[in-house]
């Protein structure tokens, strides 16, 4: 496995692990001379986007599921069918998770994983690994929950490393890298909350404010809450969120 202080101090440089394959034993340092981020006061989600958030068309939770979404994330697609993300890659994030620094977020359908997102956080600074979805829209789903969720918590920089046709369609954008661990030194800082923390504050707080229906807070297997049934809906709260700052 790398290391959990080897991996924090390249995340806190700007620099991540990749590997060639998922069986592949080595890794290679990767330091983009491009960054993509989401700028998260300008994350803006389409009215289509919005509206499924809205709806709850799926089951949100944040840190139930980690391995699993590692995996799915890992798994062959029909666009590509080698993957970066090594099994030492794999187990190296899973020890990050277990000390509070990887985190998932996962989308449900009927109790099964439809969508879902990982990333490493440290001060006010997530770094998006991958995403996946078996399901329409899932992972865009996942995203912007996880948009609510650093907002919530008090975090400056969302980046999604490298820049692709689909990112963009979600309102990222490049920077010089330079830039970008700029913004990282400046967000060296402790955040508000943790993002279970601000999971369960967005969950409490859609129940409290009674907008809604569709789901309510209960305690997950990592303690972070789960959205399950019941009188108010999150996802009904998140979505005017980013309607009122639109």
């Amino acid at each position: 496995m790398i290391p959990q202080d080897m991996l924090l101090l390249a995340y806190r440089s700007g620099i991540f692990p990749m590997s060639d394959s998922r069986d592949d034993p080595e890794i290679f340092w990767v330091e983009p001379r491009e960054r993509a981020i989401f700028p998260l006061d300008k994350f803006r989600p389409s009215k289509s986007l919005r509206k499924m958030v809205r709806q709850d068309r799926y089951t949100v939770t944040c840190n139930t599921a980690f391995n699993d979404v590692m995996a799915a994330c890992a798994a062959p697609r029909a666009d590509h069918s080698g993957s970066w993300i090594s099994h030492r890659i794999a187990a190296s994030y899973a020890v990050l998770h277990d000390n509070g620094h990887a985190h998932s977020i996962e989308c449900w359908d009927g109790g099964k994983l439809v969508g879902g997102l990982y990333g490493v956080s440290f001060d006010r600074v997530f770094c998006g690994e991958s995403m996946f979805s078996r399901a329409d829209n899932a992972s865009k789903i996942a995203l912007v929950w996880l948009v609510a969720m650093l907002k919530h918590a008090g975090f400056e920089v969302l980046d999604c490393q490298f820049m692709t046709d689909h990112l963009a369609t979600l309102g990222a954008i490049e920077i010089p890298q330079s830039d970008y661990c700029q913004l990282v030194a400046a967000a060296a800082q402790p955040a508000r909350h943790t993002l279970d923390e601000a999971y369960v504050s967005l969950v409490a707080g859609a129940s409290a404010d009674g907008s809604g229906a569709g789901a309510a807070c209960s305690a997950g297997s990592d303690g972070a809450g789960v959205a399950g049934s019941g009188s108010t809906s999150p996802g009904k709260l998140i979505a005017q969120s980013f309607t009122h700052t639109s």
